[in-house]
């Protein structure tokens, strides 16, 4: 018995909405990516790119559990002698909510060029309207 390997030609992508209405960050982040892999689906390849595409909608409703809204930052460089940039999460939520589900997501897949192709996939929306209905996707539940 062979050990079936899926080729780049040979992979049917598909299209879901998720709606992060009252979401936690992290779960709802892990299970994206986990989408955006492939690894739900009985071809996966971990050397080829089969995962579906991802629409996440109400990207303002997320939650982040404990205090993590006050205590946890997102932190930057900009490349300057004392460029160490800060924000904090809940500044964050209010003004860039897609930001935050993105780049939560993109530490979840994996940090090289297949990993930078992967979150090409992913289209994070801070209300309920997208633009992708001619993909006729599919909508989501997650846990």
């Amino acid at each position: 018995m062979k050990t079936y390997m899926a080729k780049p030609e040979s992979i049917e992508r598909k299209w879901y909405v998720v709606d992060a209405t009252g979401m936690v960050l992290g779960r709802l982040a892990s299970q994206i990516a986990t989408i955006l892999r492939g690894k739900n689906k009985p071809s996966f390849t971990p050397h080829v790119d089969t995962g579906d595409c991802v629409i996440v909608i109400n990207c303002d409703k997320i939650v982040l559990t404990g205090k993590k809204s006050e205590q946890k930052f997102y932190r930057y460089h900009t490349g300057y002698i004392g460029g160490l940039k800060e924000t904090r999460y809940d500044k964050l939520l209010l003004n860039k909510p897609e930001f935050v589900v993105y780049h939560a997501v993109k530490g979840m897949l994996p940090h090289n060029p297949l990993g930078r192709n992967m979150i090409k996939k992913l289209y994070t929306y801070k209300g309920a309207e997208h633009n992708h209905q001619a993909q006729k996707p599919e909508a989501l539940k997650l846990i």
